[in-house]
């Protein structure tokens, strides 16, 4: 595939001019989203960006390139196989930062932080021995690199690491992989469920009544997509304890209103989107390395499979 002239959604040429070479055999326009013209569309014959531009459009485009790891909001767009245009996404560091970040929710809890915080407020000195990571039974929805590098990490601590997905195929750092339609015992003896689901039609609404239903007491984390959790099911598992306490970094609705109910319990660790933030200068170093193996015809890794939806 032949690319020659490449539409950035945003102000970032300086950062561009920093990281590619100084000469590219391709052209290159910087527009903030909103100043995209339909001249910029029809000269384009690939476009990169966070998301879809006012008035994007797939006819003209060869290749287009999210910024993000998820891709829904390209995909809500229709034609991509039937215009045959290739669709790519930013992988790089996710994997580490999720799984840091799912980590450190962990620990807090085995560790009883929480626990010992309330104690210090109140100047009392009251033991309390902590749970270890040997001890726990991690289930991980979902055993694409996310998911492995979070196996990877809790197995390393000698957890007993589960994964989950459509094909249950056998996966490094998991101990046994079940298909999502067999899921049920395994979850079962889940001390920690923790979902790095992209949103399909088959994730949409996958934790609902009749999964939580399934669950004696764990925890649940999320840092997949939000749709793929019924919240009023969530709320409903933890009222009967079916659920221990959920920390949610994604959520169906963002911002979370302030009238959700989800503000107020204690059971419930809300963060804002940030547990894989996407820095711009890898962003940009994922960007040039797929545009360097589409001019060599070598495999593309972040590929969008349009019938899976990532």
């Amino acid at each position: 595939m032949n690319i020659h002239n490449i539409l950035v959604a945003g102000s970032y040429e300086k950062e561009f001019q920093e990281l590619l070479p100084a000469k590219t055999p391709q052209s290159f326009r910087f527009k903030r989203a909103d100043d995209i013209t339909e001249e910029d569309l029809s000269w384009a014959d690939a476009y990169v960006g966070f998301k879809p531009c006012r008035g994007f459009r797939l006819a003209d485009l060869k290749w287009v390139h999210s910024f993000n790891a998820g891709v829904n909001n390209y995909l809500e767009i229709e034609g991509w196989k039937e215009q045959e245009i290739l669709l790519t996404r930013t992988i790089c560091s996710f994997g580490q930062r999720i799984s840091e970040y799912c980590l450190s929710y962990v620990l807090r809890d085995l560790q009883d932080h929480y626990y010992f915080e309330g104690k210090q407020r109140e100047k009392k000195w009251a033991p309390k021995t902590p749970q270890m990571m040997k001890d726990q039974t991690i289930v991980i929805y979902g055993t694409g690199e996310i998911g492995q590098e979070a196996a990877k990490v809790f197995s390393s601590f000698g957890s007993t690491v589960y994964g989950i997905s459509q094909s249950g195929k056998p996966k490094e750092y998991f101990e046994k992989v079940a298909k999502t339609s067999s899921a049920s015992t395994l979850a079962a003896q889940a001390d920690w469920i923790i979902s790095t689901l992209p949103l399909t039609k088959e994730t949409s609404k996958l934790f609902n009544r009749a999964f939580f239903s399934h669950l004696n007491g764990a925890a649940f984390i999320n840092v997949g997509r939000g749709h793929t959790v019924d919240e009023e099911a969530l709320i409903e598992a933890l009222n009967s304890k079916k659920v221990r306490y959920a920390v949610l970094d994604v959520l169906e609705t963002e911002p979370l209103p302030e009238t959700s109910e989800l503000w107020g319990r204690d059971d419930i660790i809300i963060t804002p989107h940030i547990s894989a933030v996407t820095e711009l200068k890898e962003a940009i170093s994922c960007f040039w390395d797929t545009l360097k193996r589409i001019e060599n015809n070598d495999a593309l890794p972040n590929r969008v499979d349009f019938l899976k939806g990532y």
